[in-house]
């Protein structure tokens, strides 16, 4: 029983964190103002929800990723055992994406967009 209330509450969670998804506006917004806070940018609330962001957007897209591939369907990306991306790649891939739609684009398909581009699919 507790299992399956575990299971239920961390389902809920992932349903939250979809539908309160940072857009890359915010992103690159408070990736500047941590930049104007130097080293005490570490210790900043907006530091630490950024990188739970990166953590949770990566964690969607690896699932999302097993799925397509348990259904056979065809993957956005086709990573190594283990894919990472750097700072650089994780910013140019925020920058990437056109001004105008920064603030309709999710950090998570930013990201998607990064992964294609750094592990492409063999045709």
């Amino acid at each position: 029983m507790k299992k399956k209330l575990l299971a239920a509450t961390l389902a809920s969670l992932a349903l939250v964190g979809i539908a309160n998804a940072m857009d890359v506006a915010t992103f690159l917004a408070k990736a500047d103002g941590l930049k104007a806070r130097g080293v005490m940018a570490m210790f900043s609330s907006d530091s630490r929800e950024m990188q739970a962001e990166l953590k949770a957007g990566a964690a969607s897209l690896r699932r999302e990723r097993l799925a397509a591939q348990a259904a056979g369907r065809r993957t956005a990306y086709c990573p190594p055992e283990h894919a990472s991306l750097s700072v650089e790649e994780v910013f140019a891939a925020m920058n990437a994406v056109p001004p105008a739609r920064r603030g309709r684009t999710q950090v998570r398909d930013a990201l998607r967009a990064a992964y294609a581009r750094k592990y492409p699919c063999p045709r």
